[in-house]
């Protein structure tokens, strides 16, 4: 009983009939080198022991080709996928957005999710968005900024990045207290 092979996608390995280079090195199911041998011999040896012919090594010279199960050897390779995406960090971050000219009621609702984003362990990233000659008033920017930050009192977080120029856009970072003491 074969295991349908999946499409190839990625860099997958080629398998049985895909392998066309006249002789390979080969290494049988034991793990154990059997040589420089024929792609035609290594495929009949694959064959009789009900298991698949795997290039594992195809810019080798000559290719490495080994006799193993294909499909537990997918399985092997998605389960070390899997562990590696859970060790990585990610880096939570919400953006809340601003203009010079944001009133405070909407500031208000704005410092009201920020505060939410905090509680939840997320960074907050304050874009302030600069058009046409609002450019020429960056002043005011940084003062919208240093507004939002002190509506946001003193509960549970530290100015991580004070506002900066970023092309058209000016940009603070707020993190939660608790992310800063680690």
């Amino acid at each position: 009983m074969r295991v349908p092979v999946p499409p190839p996608e990625r860099n997958r390995p080629r398998v049985n009939e895909q392998i066309r280079i006249p002789r390979v090195r080969l290494i049988d199911e034991n793990g154990e080198q059997a040589g420089e041998v024929s792609v035609d011999d290594a495929r009949r040896r694959a064959q009789e022991a009900s298991l698949d012919l795997v290039e594992v090594a195809p810019n080798a010279k000559p290719p490495v080709v080994r006799i193993m199960d294909y499909g537990k050897y997918l399985f092997e390779l998605q389960k070390k996928e899997r562990q590696a995406r859970k060790k990585q960090h990610v880096n939570e971050s919400k953006e809340i957005r601003l203009r010079p000219g944001t009133g405070e009621g909407d500031m208000k609702i704005k410092v009201k999710h920020a505060k939410e984003f905090l509680a939840e362990g997320q960074k907050v990233v304050i874009q302030l968005q600069f058009r046409g000659r609002e450019m020429a008033h960056r002043e005011l920017g940084i003062e919208a900024i240093k507004k939002f930050i002190e509506l946001m009192g003193d509960e549970g977080f530290k100015v991580e990045q004070e506002p900066r120029m970023e092309g058209r856009r000016m940009s603070a970072v707020i993190a939660p207290a608790s992310a800063n003491s680690k």
